[in-house]
């Protein structure tokens, strides 16, 4: 919960934890979709959903968006060997990339949201399968910085956390109607795309790349589910 959220006393991550990152997900979801509901009734849907993507800045620390910054800097820029990508995701400052991927992001997610009516089951399911994709890639990809905060998941089982929380969130999805299940299969690509990308440039993952891929299976997710269906 601690390593997830800005809820809970801070405790050093471990291989046995993975497997409560969809639960949280999911629940984490469901608040934010509790929150849409009540600010929906109170304010125009372009406030109510302003306010979800706070609340979930709030919950979150605004800890994997941090993640999304730092990835933006280090993976996207150009010609920079593996060692200099991780020596920029690591610095405490923020670059161009940052910036404009941060920026882009929460306003897609604002949009979103306000052009939706609330679907809190909808948040749900996208809120798991994005810490379904964490998880998961903690369990089956090599670790790009040795001593770093996330290598504390290395070791764990790959198959239970993805069926376990790939089956939870299309559960859930399918509650909510055939948007949501679409959303939550490309929301994973999406985030498995981000992923893929930290691979590519790093040779592997690192904290801040868990923290972007669940952005970005969010945004992704939240954006198919807003499509004209």
């Amino acid at each position: 919960m601690a390593f997830l959220t800005a809820l809970g006393r801070p405790t050093a991550p471990s291989p046995e934890a993975l497997r409560w990152f969809p639960i949280v997900g999911a629940a984490l979801g469901l608040v934010l979709g509790g929150v849409w509901w009540v600010a929906a009734e109170l304010w125009p849907p372009l406030v109510a959903a302003a306010l979800v993507v706070v609340v979930d800045l709030a919950l979150t620390g605004l800890l994997h968006l941090d993640g999304l910054a730092d990835s933006a800097d280090g993976l996207l820029a150009h010609g920079l060997d593996v060692s200099r990508r991780l020596e920029v995701m690591a610095e405490p400052g923020v670059g161009a990339f940052a910036v404009g991927v941060v920026a882009v992001t929460l306003v897609l997610r604002i949009a979103a949201l306000a052009v939706l009516a609330p679907a809190p089951l909808l948040l749900a399911a996208l809120w798991c399968i994005s810490r379904t994709v964490m998880a998961v890639t903690a369990c089956a990809l090599p670790y790009a910085r040795p001593g770093g905060l996330a290598s504390s998941f290395l070791g764990g089982s790959t198959a239970p956390v993805a069926l376990g929380g790939g089956m939870l969130a299309l559960v859930v999805a399918t509650a909510d109607g055939v948007a949501a299940v679409a959303a939550v299969v490309v929301g994973a690509v999406g985030g498995a795309g981000l992923v893929a990308l930290g691979l590519r440039r790093v040779g592997g993952f690192t904290g801040d790349v868990l923290g972007a891929a669940g952005v970005v299976a969010e945004t992704t997710g939240l954006l198919v589910a807003a499509a004209r269906w």
